[in-house]
């Protein structure tokens, strides 16, 4: 998801398509996530030039449901992707989708206000508006943009590229309809079987955590499927992918894809880092299973994010940052 919207920046950027991604800024769909009133305790940006989005890769029952209040929205992935003010690389941090958090009444009110849940609950609960509140109340980094992306737009940007490779580490049934099996091993999928895929998690031991890497694997599948000669040569093809991503998405009435398509036209997959944020594994509380953040480690993070010193951080913690 983070990894091909930078992508499509980077490709908009090399071909120098100004006039074409103009023309995709224009068909983005837009809703305002931010707080309304600028809540007072909003955090702080600190430095010139970084930029931090929220990405959410959201799932629905209903695909007209609004995504800027409560519905049947879900949001299966939260990641905050931290861009330095060099603009030479980029930092996806995963946010499990279970983790333990204070959620706040509303996107109106006090980082307090509320009670502990899943992080997920905030979208669920309160769209785009609680989730944008409770990232920010939870990690005290100020968000410059939003980015939602529907799961199942996937399907479109993956058939859009004729589908990906990726590397199943044991047999498994899945357990959605059509209950495909996945065998060991490097699979061809397509962009029903690669979407079915990454939403497995009771098969494997480490559950949502290794949905998580999945999902991370698939989105570098995405990249170098993209990057290709194969797509890079084909117009048809590149603009089939183009159309199918912005397609999928939903923006914030600020995001302009031509000006960070300029910003950003230096990076590369290879530019990216995943990183999960730092937690101590699961916990059973009033009967539900959640994720209980490291406070000690996910604050050095945060602050690490905030100060735009991500490369410090990860050169200290290395072992221990996709975990």
């Amino acid at each position: 998801m983070a990894g091909v919207a930078v992508l499509v920046f980077a490709l908009l950027a090399a071909t120098g398509a100004w006039v074409y991604a103009r023309g995709l800024d224009n068909d983005l769909a837009r809703t305002n996530p931010f707080p309304p009133g600028e809540t007072n305790d909003r955090p702080v940006k600190t430095v010139d030039g970084a930029l931090n989005i929220l990405l959410v890769g959201t799932d629905s029952r209903d695909p007209d449901a609004p995504m800027d209040q409560r519905g049947e929205w879900r949001a299966d992935t939260i990641i905050v992707m931290h861009i330095p003010s060099n603009h030479q690389e980029a930092y996806l941090v995963s946010i499990p989708r279970d983790l333990y958090v204070p959620v706040p009444e509303s996107a109106s009110a006090d980082c307090d206000s509320g009670q502990r849940r899943k992080i997920n609950a905030a979208f669920a609960f309160g769209g785009l508006p609680l989730a944008v509140r409770t990232v920010e109340c939870f990690t005290d980094v100020r968000l410059d943009h939003v980015m939602a992306i529907d799961f199942g737009g996937f399907e479109e940007v993956t058939d859009a590229l004729d589908g990906v490779d990726l590397t199943v580490e044991k047999t498994i049934t899945s357990i959605h309809k059509p209950y495909r099996t996945f065998t060991e091993g490097v699979n061809h999928m397509n962009g029903a079987e690669a979407l079915d895929w990454v939403r497995q998690r009771k098969q494997f031991a480490r559950g949502d955590f290794d949905r998580m890497r999945h999902q991370q694997e698939f989105l570098r599948a995405l990249m170098n499927k993209a990057a290709s000669t194969g797509t890079l040569t084909n117009p048809v093809k590149m603009n089939d992918f183009l159309k199918a991503v912005t397609a999928a998405v939903t923006v914030d009435e600020d995001f302009s894809l031509i000006d960070l398509a300029f910003q950003f036209r230096s990076l590369r997959g290879e530019n990216l880092t995943f990183v999960t944020s730092p937690h101590n594994g699961s916990q059973t509380i009033n009967g539900a299973s959640v994720v209980i953040s490291d406070r000690e480690q996910a604050l050095a993070m945060y602050q690490a994010i905030s100060a735009d010193s991500m490369a410090d951080w990860v050169a200290a913690n290395e072992s221990d940052a996709g975990s």
